[in-house]
C-alpha cells in the first residue's frame, strides 16, 4: 500500500532551523508532484510549498526566502528545509504526493518554535 512517512519535527528556538523529510513507498514517486501543508492549533490546514514532478517550486508568501522544498527521486523522499523559524511557524506539518487524479498524505509531524 501507499505510505508517506514524515520525520524531522521537534522543538526549536526562534531563528533556528529544521529539515523535515517525507519518505514515500508504494508509488512511482518521480511522476508525482509533492508538497507540504501545515495546521496550527485552532486553524485550518494551509498550503506551504509545492514542487512539481518537473522541478517547479511554489511557496506561500509567509515562508518565501525561509523555507526550501526539494526532492530526491532516487530515495523516494521529499524535504522541507526550514530556516529562520518563527513562533508562528508552530504547527503539525503534513507532506503530500499528488497527481491530477489522486493524492496521498503523511501522518504529520509536530514542529514547535519556542524559546
Amino acid at each position: 500500500q501507499v505510505q508517506l512517512v514524515e520525520s524531522g519535527g521537534g522543538l526549536v528556538q526562534p531563528a533556528g532551523s529544521l529539515r523535515l523529510s517525507c519518505a514515500a513507498s508504494g508509488i512511482n514517486f518521480s511522476f508525482y508532484h509533492v508538497g507540504w501543508y501545515r495546521q496550527a492549533p485552532g486553524k485550518q490546514r494551509e498550503w506551504v510549498a509545492t514542487l512539481s514532478s518537473t522541478g517547479t517550486t511554489k511557496y506561500t508568501d509567509f515562508v518565501k526566502g525561509r523555507f526550501t522544498i526539494s526532492r530526491d527521486n532516487a530515495k523516494n523522499t521529499e524535504y522541507l528545509q526550514m530556516n529562520s523559524l518563527k513562533p508562528e511557524d508552530t504547527a503539525v506539518y503534513y507532506c503530500t504526493a499528488f497527481t491530477n487524479v489522486r493524492s496521498y498524505w503523511g501522518q504529520g509531524t509536530q514542529v514547535t518554535v519556542s524559546s
